[in-house]
Order: structure tokens, then C-alpha cells, then sequence
């Protein structure tokens, strides 16, 4: 009896060590724009190896909620690998403008960095937090590899971070995998993908996209009411081509194959310190149908990208062992949508007119201080003033972002409205918490506004078209699986921000620098 007790006793303390490793490699699989609703409406039409294995042998949450509105990819990356809001990690908005020059750039740009397969210049400058990525590299001193790959360049940066090896994405104009002069890193096999037979540009005249199954199996949504197929082919002379393969499920493939290359031929998971790959998928609308919500093009999207999943899956399992490996997946909790009302609907909301509004702000400014140009302009719901003149002018900064604020406000369709100031000195509340979270003091606009649902912003500007203001929840899973954990399904809300923390714990190093959160209790106490 001692025996057969000493025995279970040890069983039991091999198990908990095995479940307690270090892993050997973190995969972090982001998908954009992925909608957890998505997967349970064409759950039927999926295998088992894709998300159904994801579902059944991992530690499912049921959603993540991001702090913040007016998620994009930047933002939500930043997010995801940094544990912390943009008002800590510096990404309010995948683009800036720079009134001086009077140009939109990416909030990754960067003029002291060129590309590398790319004429974009980027860096993560403007990312003032550390990542994942970034800490396991400091905890190693620079001994584990860390390499992000992804559609496009913001995914790819920032889930990489500042001290990654080299982060990858698909070049909109030639189709290879780019990255920048800032990381130094690129394998060898990487530049002999992107020179060989097996480049995208290469392969590109054979890729058409055509249903996977029967149309009639595209039966998830009822508001699909013909049977016409689809065929959608690419060629480089096209206009966008690359933007537009990079919206079908043939992007999800090349991601995969790149990862392959890593997988076989990075040495992943064979050192004494563990290794990071970042991959992100794409799960949004096909560009050709920006405006059409329901379409058996995305059901076919998900239909393929499950086999994706599937083959990733099954390709880390048989590289490195998935015991030795932890995998974190999850989306990037927004939407991309055009929606449109048919004529003879009833529509409740309006137009919003940014120039009418900056005009009419800067006739009242000059009313109450004088004839100046006080206001510079408009970009992303928010409103610059001229602060050197303001400054030049003796004229307290409080005080007139509070007057404009008042006089903003009273416009139709504004649902809110905050300074930048207020934001600063912490005069903001619950109902205007996301406005503080998901900006940056550094290049935030001097009013910020939020317009009611269903208002539209109209820019006035010929053949731009005019988008209806959408800030939905969007379902997202997160799942943890591998490294010993055991499946369970836990049934309540995490943050964005929890995910980083808990991956370092799970590492046993630091987390990012700029996290206020926690590991994931569930995790913490199972590891």
C-alpha cells in the first residue's frame, strides 16, 4: 500500500513539474479582426484540427475587451503585446497627420530607417512601452530569437516590439515579405524565399479564388439570397492588387508558409532560452466588398483560414511538440465595415462637417481673442489648436480649450466632448475613461469629440465616401493551450492589457513595462 501511495505521490510531482516548464517557444496567433461570433455560426463547416482543437484542448475565455473606442490595427497590437492602453504605449491611431507638411503618414514612420524589400520607412519609434518580445530579450540578454510575421507592417512591428530579431509583412507594391533597416536580422532564408521560385509575385498569376465547397454549404447567413458563385483572380497591373490579396484567404496561406521557414529552419525551441514567433492572420471583409456585410466570401474566408490554423498547428506539434510549446490566441477586437441603409430606410442621425466646425471654432476664437488662425485643424475626431500662437499670445491653454470645448459641443450629433487638458489633469469619468485611455498626451489633438451612433462624418471632399460611425463590441476569444496547461472553458470578460502579463509570468520574467494588470488568475495559479 506505502508503494502504490509513494508511487501515485510521485506521478502527481512529475505531472505538476511538467505542467509548471518554462515553455520552450511562444506562437502568439493574432488574427485581425476576428469576431468570435464569426466562428460559432460556421462552426459546422469546420475540421477538427483548426479551431475546434483550439476550442476543445485549450484554456478558452470567452471575450477580451479592449479599454478604448475607435480600435484599429495599430492600436489593438499595441495593446495585445505591450499589456498596457495607448495612453501608456504611445499608439493612439495607425496613421498621423502632420499639418506643417499637410500629409498622413503612418504612426510607424520613420525617415531615419529605410526598407528592406520595401520603400516604407518604419521603425517602432513611437512605441514608448516594452513588449513580450522585448522583455524576453532582456531576460535572455539578447540570447532568445523573437520574430513577428503579418500581413502588414503595423501588425508586424508591434507585436515584435523594439528588440525583436526582425519583424515581417507583405509589401503592398511587390508583393514580397519587407521589413526595415531597423532590425538587422534577416535569415537567409527569408531572402532566399523572397529571390526564389517560391515568392509571392511568382505564384501570383495562379491564385484565384473560387469557393471550397458547395455554395450551397455557405448557408450561415440568410440575407445571402442568390446563388451566384464567386471568382476573384489578381494580377500585379491591377490597381491594389496586393491590398486586395492581402483581404483574402490567400494571405492567411502566405503567412503560413513564411512561418513554415521559421519553423523548419530558425532552430526554435532547441536553445536553453525560449524563443517567440508572432503571427497574425486576417479574418475582415475582402477589399472587393468593403460595403457587402454578409457574403459567402467570409464564410469561405473562415472556412479556410480553420485549415490554416489546422496546419500551423500540426506543423509546430511536429517541429518542437506542442508540450514544449505555449500557443496564445486571439483577435484584435474591432471590425472593419462599410455599412450603407437602403433608400427607403429610416435612418436616425446626420452629417458631421469637420471644416464647417473648424471654421466656425476659429470665427468665435477670433471674436473672444482676436484675428488669428487659432485653430490649425481636424484629423481623426480631433481638433489642433495653434499652441504657439496661444503661447505667443499670452493666452492661458485651459482656458481656451474650455471655451472651445463649450462651443463645440453644442454641434449636432456629438455625443461627447473633452480637452485635452481635462484629460491630463484627470477631470475625466467613466463615461469619458476611453477617450483618456485610447489617446496619447504626445500628438493629441487639443478637443477631442465622439459623435452619436449612426452620424456620419463627412469630410467634403469629392468622390470620398461618406461612412456611417459604427463602435461596436466585437466577441473575441482568447485562448492559452500547449505547455501542459489542461482545457477548461471560463465563462467570464478579461482585458486586452492581462494578456502580456500573463505570458510573461507564464515565462517567469518581467512584464512589459508599462502593464498595470495582472496575470490571468486562472494561469497564475496553474502555473
Amino acid at each position: 500500500m506505502r508503494r502504490i501511495l509513494t508511487s501515485l505521490i510521485t506521478i502527481l510531482a512529475v505531472t505538476n513539474l511538467e505542467a509548471q516548464q518554462v515553455p520552450k517557444l511562444v506562437v502568439c496567433i493574432t488574427v485581425d479582426q476576428l469576431r468570435g461570433d464569426y466562428i460559432e455560426y460556421f462552426y459546422n463547416t469546420f475540421g477538427d484540427g483548426g479551431f475546434k482543437r483550439l476550442l476543445n484542448q485549450g484554456v478558452v475565455y470567452k471575450n477580451v475587451r479592449f479599454e478604448f473606442s475607435n480600435i484599429d490595427q495599430a492600436t489593438a497590437f499595441a495593446t495585445l503585446f505591450t499589456g498596457a492602453n495607448p495612453c501608456f504605449h504611445g499608439i493612439a491611431s495607425n496613421k498621423f497627420f502632420d499639418f506643417d507638411r499637410e500629409r498622413e503618414y503612418s504612426i510607424l514612420h520613420d525617415p531615419d530607417f529605410i526598407g528592406n524589400f520595401t520603400h516604407d520607412n518604419y521603425s517602432p519609434k513611437k512605441l514608448y512601452a516594452s513588449t513580450i518580445g522585448d522583455e524576453l530579450k532582456i531576460a535572455s540578454k539578447g540570447k532568445s530569437d523573437v520574430y513577428s510575421i503579418a500581413p502588414n507592417a503595423e501588425s508586424a512591428i508591434l507585436s515584435a516590439g523594439s528588440a525583436a530579431n526582425a519583424a515581417f509583412w507583405i509589401d503592398d507594391i511587390n508583393g514580397k515579405w519587407a521589413t526595415t533597416t531597423y532590425y538587422r536580422n534577416v535569415p537567409w532564408y527569408v531572402e532566399r524565399y523572397n529571390n526564389g521560385l517560391e515568392s509571392l509575385p511568382v505564384r501570383l498569376d495562379k491564385m484565384i479564388w473560387t469557393p471550397s465547397i458547395p455554395i450551397t454549404k455557405y448557408d450561415a447567413f440568410p440575407y445571402v439570397m442568390d446563388d451566384v458563385s464567386f471568382r476573384y483572380t489578381f494580377n500585379e497591373n491591377m490597381r491594389n492588387c496586393y491590398p486586395d490579396l492581402k483581404t483574402s484567404p490567400f494571405i492567411n496561406i502566405e503567412v503560413n508558409r513564411l512561418a513554415f521557414q521559421f519553423l523548419e529552419y530558425a532552430g526554435f525551441g532547441t536553445r536553453l532560452y525560449p524563443d517567440m514567433l508572432s503571427v497574425t492572420y486576417y479574418a475582415g471583409n475582402f477589399n472587393r466588398l468593403a460595403d457587402k456585410e454578409y457574403s459567402r466570401e467570409i464564410q469561405d474566408l473562415y472556412y479556410q483560414l480553420d485549415k490554416d490554423i489546422e496546419k500551423l498547428l500540426d506543423t509546430i506539434d511536429k517541429k518542437a511538440g506542442l508540450h514544449n510549446v505555449l500557443i496564445v490566441f486571439t483577435g484584435s477586437g474591432y471590425s472593419k465595415s462599410i455599412g450603407y441603409y437602403p433608400g427607403e430606410a429610416p435612418v436616425n442621425g446626420g452629417d458631421f462637417y469637420p471644416k464647417r466646425c473648424i471654421a466656425l471654432l476659429n470665427m468665435y476664437l477670433m471674436q473672444l481673442y482676436g484675428h488669428k488662425k487659432w485653430v490649425v485643424g481636424y484629423y481623426d475626431k480631433q481638433i489642433y489648436l495653434d499652441r504657439k500662437i496661444i503661447e505667443n499670445e499670452n493666452i492661458s491653454l485651459d482656458e481656451i480649450q474650455d471655451k472651445a470645448a463649450k462651443f463645440v459641443e453644442e454641434f449636432s450629433g456629438l455625443q461627447a466632448v473633452i480637452t485635452d487638458r481635462a484629460l491630463r489633469n484627470g477631470e475625466w469619468n467613466e463615461g469619458t475613461a476611453k477617450f483618456r485611455n485610447g489617446t496619447h498626451h504626445i500628438g493629441r489633438g487639443d478637443i477631442i469629440i465622439e459623435l452619436q451612433p449612426g452620424w456620419k462624418i463627412n469630410n467634403e471632399i469629392p468622390g470620398e465616401k461618406v461612412t456611417v460611425v459604427r463602435n461596436n463590441a466585437v466577441a473575441t476569444p482568447l485562448i492559452f493551450m500547449g505547455n501542459g496547461l489542461k482545457p477548461k472553458h471560463i465563462y467570464r470578460e478579461v482585458k486586452a492589457t492581462e494578456i502580456a502579463p500573463t505570458v510573461t509570468h507564464i515565462l517567469r520574467i518581467r512584464p512589459p513595462n508599462a502593464t498595470q494588470e495582472l496575470p490571468l488568475w486562472e494561469l497564475a495559479i496553474d502555473k
